[in-house]
């Protein structure tokens, strides 16, 4: 609760009250006959809006008299205000992202705050969230790491470093929009830009920034209003490749083979957009991964990013689709990547995407639980650097679980179907695997079945 102590003496945002304002002043001031109208759905709304005008009180704002009579006087309330007197008197416009006019290169977005769709009813955001992004190249909202936490020694009101942002909702010197390229003409609708700008700001010479003070509240609708000409999938995959063939290097192997669909969607021309990022002499993706989110979920270094295949069976580990915490299973190798796509990691983690494969207990299945960085699962009193670590016997080719020193296996559950799980370790070939790399011409070409290039 101190940091809300702290937060007074900060500038806060509150466009959403004017952009709501402006909504209830037409609603109100334009319906002849509100009168006879039953829906009062908005009045929450408005009541909120009122209720936040109190809270600012000589510069930051002009207190107004909430009436308690509903619509009457709250609709002659606003016919007498109008727009200009509300947004310049009752709502506190001041600038609280002081941070663009000190550094024309900084892009600064405030905590996101949530509007019920249906009841208008505002739940504060976290400050304990920054942005991300999986395989899929999906935005993320994952906790704010302990390296940013020390680098701003525990103070919470200052600006806290994102690696993206959801995008929408965020400020930037106009100069400098324009100077490493505004939006990517070639996406289309939504999707991705958020990422793509991300990318753009931290690898050309920007920075990122939330302001945890600065607090901007967003109706989040159940079901996107806007039209996408051949689905939302084509549409969004299409913008996605863009800026992954852009910005992302070899690192967009990740995508491509987690959602090997995607390579079959025309994304364009984007040669004027890989001009831009040599003109403005930009930073590779590797880069920005080592510097700037080296917590992401895609790793570093890595040895394999493909399937691993059971030596006796000839089947691959599968994450079936399922979530954290259950168990991972193991079909056929289809060669097409999505579930049966692992990397192996130079951290000796097994990981899809931001979970990774670990064991609740010794000699349990393996399950799927969030990678941790040098955490794993937690559940074990051993020496934290490793847990949720997997040693690859380049000979014998079989995993062995460092904490529990049982080795990777296929054997019976106890729920009496088969599937992976940890054994002590024996010479037995259900203990064996081998690790496939795929490649992006494979994808491409759909080799799924051409000449193996296992390994390991």
């Amino acid at each position: 609760m101190r940091r809300f102590v702290y937060c007074k003496v900060v500038l806060t945002t509150s466009l959403v009250w004017v952009l709501v304002d402006v909504f209830l002043l037409l609603y109100f001031s334009e319906c002849n006959k509100c009168d006879d109208r039953k829906d009062h759905s908005l009045l929450p709304a408005l009541r909120a809006v009122m209720s936040r005008a109190h809270e600012g009180p000589g510069e930051m704002g002009k207190a107004v008299v909430i009436a308690k009579d509903e619509q009457e006087k709250m609709k002659e309330l606003f016919k007498i205000n109008q727009f200009n007197l509300m947004a310049s008197d009752m709502i506190a416009l001041n600038r609280s992202l002081p941070d663009v006019r000190l550094d024309g290169r900084s892009v600064v977005c405030p905590i996101i705050d949530v509007i019920s769709d249906e009841t208008f009813e505002y739940m504060a955001g976290s400050d304990m969230t920054y942005g991300g992004f999986n395989w899929k190249l999906n935005f993320r909202w994952y906790p704010v790491p302990q390296r940013e936490m020390d680098r701003r020694k525990g103070d919470r009101t200052l600006p806290l470093r994102t690696p993206t942002m959801a995008g929408g909702l965020f400020s930037i010197d106009r100069t400098y929009f324009e100077e490493i390229g505004t939006y990517d003409p070639g996406m289309d609708i939504w999707g991705g830009e958020n990422l793509e700008m991300s990318f753009r700001i931290w690898q050309c010479g920007g920075s990122l920034e939330i302001i945890t003070c600065s607090h901007v509240g967003h109706v989040f609708r159940k079901a996107t209003p806007y039209s996408f000409p051949g689905g939302t999938g084509q549409v969004i995959n299409k913008n996605n490749r863009r800026l992954a063939e852009v910005w992302m290097d070899g690192f967009k192997d990740f995508f491509y083979i987690i959602s090997p669909g995607v390579a079959r969607v025309d994304y364009g021309d984007v040669s004027s957009r890989k001009t831009l990022r040599e003109a403005l002499q930009c930073k590779p993706f590797s880069w920005y991964l080592e510097n700037i989110y080296p917590d992401s979920q895609i790793p570093r270094r890595y040895y394999s990013l493909g399937e691993i295949r059971n030596v006796e069976t000839n089947q691959c580990v599968d994450n079936m689709g399922r979530k954290e915490n259950e168990k991972v299973g193991f079909f056929n190798c289809h060669g097409m990547g999505g579930n049966q796509v692992f990397s192996y990691t130079a951290d000796k983690e097994i990981r899809t995407d931001d979970l990774c494969l670990d064991v609740s207990r010794p000699h349990g299945p393996v399950v799927m639980l969030k990678c941790h960085q040098m955490k794993g699962n937690q559940m074990f009193e051993y020496d934290a650097e490793y847990v949720g670590k997997w040693e690859y016997d380049i000979e014998k080719h079989t995993f062995l679980h460092i904490i529990t020193q049982s080795c990777l296996t296929i054997s019976r559950l106890e729920d009496g179907t088969w599937g992976p799980t940890v054994e002590y370790c024996n010479s037995s070939p259900l203990q064996a695997w081998v690790m496939r790399n795929f490649t992006r011409l494979e994808v491409f070409r759909k080799l799924y079945y051409s000449p193996t290039d296992y390994f390991l």
